[in-house]
C-alpha cells in the first residue's frame, strides 16, 4: 500500500466506528515528497521557550524547547498526519475497537530498540501510559488519561486499554505529545531521554545547548535524515532572526508576525506559516478576585479589539477569535455561533456592575508568544476607552512556563491547540484537568464532554461541542483574541519541511522530516 493509502482521515475512522468496530494500519507520511531526501550533515535550532529548569521527563514538558526536543528522542503510539485530518501510526502497528468504543486492542510494532539496547515491548507502552495517568506524576496528560478504567498487556506486544465510558476520540487522544513511550515507562529515570526516537541524546544543557546523535539502530528510514541536531536555546527573538540571517542556526520559531515579512527578504531565507488551532489568549483565574465576577471577566472580554489585534499584531497570520479555543481548523466546529465585538460601551457597563475599582495587572511575556508584550500593550489602549486601567508587567522569558503561566491570575498565554476537540477540553477546560490555567469548574460543562465522547453521531457531537463552546465563551476565564499561523523560518538549504498545522516547526517533526541540500 501506499503512504497515502495507509492514512485514514477521522471522518472515515468514526464511520468505521460505528459499525462492529474499526481497525486502523496506517504507516508512514501522509504526503508524498517530490524530491529524494539527502542523508549526513548537522542541522542547527534556535529556538525560543526554553529554560534552566526544563528536563527530558515528558510529564513536565511545557514550553516550545522541549516540546521540540522530546521528538527528536521520543515517539508516541500515534501521531496526526501531515494534513491534520487524520491518524498515522508510529510505535503501534495497528488498533481496533473491539467493545463499542470502549475498550481497544493496540498492537505494538516488532524489531524496535530503545536507546539504551532494550527491546519495545507491551510492557513499556503500559507502563508509560500508566505513569502519565497516576496523580503523583503531576503529568498534564493525567487530564487525558483520567477517563481510563485499565490499561493492561494482553501479549508481549499487544495491549487492551478499557475506558470508564466510550470515547470515539481515543487514538486522536493518544497523540498528546507529553505520552512519548519510555522502557519500563520511565519509572526509573524519567529525565533519562531515552526512548525510540531517531536521535539520541549526547549534550544536555538545559537552558543553553542540547545535542543529539543520529541513533545508528532506528527503525525508519523516511525519517531522521541528517546525522547529527543541535538545539540553541535563544530566548530573544531578535538574536534568533539574527543567528538564522547569519548562518549560525537552520530554522528559528516563534517569528513575530510584524517582522516576518522583513525576515524573509533575506536571500538564505524562507518563511514557513502554517494555518491551524494554535491561538492567542489572555486567561483570567476564576478562583482569583476579581475574577471569580462574572461581570469583571465580560468586561474584559468586550474590552479587547480583536479585528485591530489580528491586524495589528498578527499582520494577516491569523484570525479572529471569540472567547472559546476551537476554529474551524477542528472537526464539528460550531459555525453559527455570534461572533463577539469589541464593546467598549458594554464593557464600561459590566466593569460598574462588578463594583470593582482600580487597576488590573496583565502579566505578559516575550516567551507567552510572538508579539506577546505589544499585544498586551494594544490591549492596555483598547481597555482605556472602557475607563478600565490595565497595568503590564513584562515577565522574563526564561522560566515563564514553569513560575509564571498557570500560577498567576491573569496572563497572556498561547496554546498550540489539539487535534480533536475533546483532547483540547479535556487537557485545557474540564474541571480538574492540571492544565486548566482558568480554574473554571463546571460540572455541567464536564458532564457535556462525557457525552459527546460516546456519541458517534455527528450532528448531536456538534450539538454537544456548541453547547460547551457558548459556556467557554458566556462563563469561562479564557479571552481569545486571535487564532495564529505558525510561523517558522528556515534556511533557504533546508529542504522537505511540511507546513504541519499541528503546531509549531511542522508539528515538532522538522528537524526529522528535514534535510539539508
Amino acid at each position: 500500500m501506499t503512504d497515502e493509502a495507509n492514512s485514514l482521515s477521522r471522518r472515515e475512522f468514526l464511520r468505521g466506528a460505528a459499525g462492529a468496530g474499526v481497525t486502523a494500519a496506517m504507516a508512514g507520511s501522509a504526503i508524498a515528497r517530490a524530491e529524494q531526501p539527502l542523508k549526513g550533515g548537522h542541522l542547527v535550532l534556535g529556538l525560543g521557550g526554553g529554560a534552566t529548569t526544563d528536563s527530558y521527563d515528558p510529564a513536565t514538558y511545557t514550553g516550545p524547547v522541549p516540546i521540540n526536543y522530546g521528538r527528536l528522542w521520543g515517539e508516541n503510539l500515534i501521531d496526526t498526519n501531515e494534513t491534520g485530518d487524520g491518524l498515522m501510526l508510529v510505535l503501534a502497528e495497528s488498533y481496533e475497537a473491539i467493545q463499542g468504543t470502549r475498550v481497544w486492542r493496540f498492537t505494538i510494532r516488532r524489531g524496535i530498540e530503545f536507546h539504551n539496547g532494550q527491546p519495545l515491548t507491551a510492557d513499556d507502552v503500559v507502563k508509560s501510559l500508566q505513569r502519565h495517568s497516576d496523580e503523583n506524576s503531576q503529568s498534564p496528560a493525567f487530564g487525558v488519561l483520567r477517563a481510563i478504567e485499565s490499561i493492561r498487556q494482553e501479549s508481549s506486544h499487544s495491549l487492551i486499554i478499557t475506558l470508564k465510558d466510550g470515547n470515539a476520540d481515543l487514538p486522536y487522544l493518544l497523540t498528546e505529545y507529553h505520552l512519548i513511550i519510555q522502557p519500563g515507562g520511565g519509572y526509573d529515570d524519567p529525565a533519562a531521554g531515552i526512548g525510540t526516537g531517531p536521535y539520541q541524546v549526547e549534550v544536555a544543557e538545559h537552558g543553553v545547548r542540547h545535542l543529539f546523535r543520529k541513533f545508528p539502530r532506528y527503525w525508519r528510514d523516511d525519517v531522521g535524515h541528517v546525522d547529527s541536531v543541535e538545539l540553541l536555546v535563544i530566548n530573544d527573538r531578535t538574536a534568533r532572526a539574527s543567528a538564522l540571517q547569519s548562518g549560525r542556526v537552520h530554522m528559528i520559531n516563534l517569528i513575530d508576525p510584524k517582522t516576518a515579512r522583513l525576515l524573509g527578504r533575506h536571500p538564505r531565507v524562507s518563511i514557513q506559516a502554517s494555518p491551524g488551532r494554535g491561538h492567542y489568549e489572555f486567561y483570567m483565574r476564576t478562583d482569583t478576585p476579581p475574577f471569580d465576577n462574572l461581570d469583571v471577566r465580560l468586561a474584559l472580554k468586550f474590552a479587547i479589539d480583536r479585528k485591530e489585534m489580528v491586524k495589528r499584531i498578527l499582520h494577516g497570520y491569523g484570525s479572529i477569535g471569540n472567547d472559546f479555543p476551537i476554529n474551524n481548523a477542528y472537526p464539528l466546529f460550531p459555525d453559527d455561533i455570534p461572533q463577539r465585538h469589541y464593546d467598549p460601551d458594554k464593557a464600561a457597563f459590566h466593569m460598574r456592575k462588578s463594583g470593582h475599582t482600580g487597576p488590573i495587572l496583565l502579566r505578559t511575556s516575550d516567551a507567552a508568544f510572538a508579539g506577546a508584550v505589544d499585544a498586551a500593550t494594544l490591549y492596555q489602549q483598547h481597555a482605556a476607552r472602557a475607563g478600565i486601567e490595565l497595568q503590564i508587567k513584562r515577565e522574563p522569558a526564561d522560566g515563564f512556563f514553569n513560575n509564571v503561566w498557570n500560577v498567576e491570575p491573569f496572563v497572556a498565554s498561547y496554546w498550540g491547540g489539539r487535534p480533536v476537540q475533546d483532547l483540547m477540553y479535556s487537557v485545557g477546560y474540564k474541571s480538574d484537568a492540571d492544565w486548566n490555567e482558568t480554574r473554571w469548574q463546571r460540572p455541567e460543562f464536564d458532564r457535556l464532554l462525557l457525552q459527546a465522547r460516546g456519541e458517534l453521531d455527528e450532528t448531536k457531537r456538534k450539538g454537544i461541542y456548541r453547547q460547551m463552546a457558548l459556556m467557554v465563551r458566556d462563563d469561562g476565564g479564557v479571552i481569545i483574541p486571535m487564532f495564529s499561523h505558525f510561523i517558522d523560518a528556515v534556511s533557504t538549504n533546508v529542504r522537505g519541511y511540511v507546513r504541519d498545522g499541528a503546531m509549531e516547526l511542522s508539528n515538532g517533526l522538522a528537524p526529522i522530516r528535514c534535510w539539508l541540500s
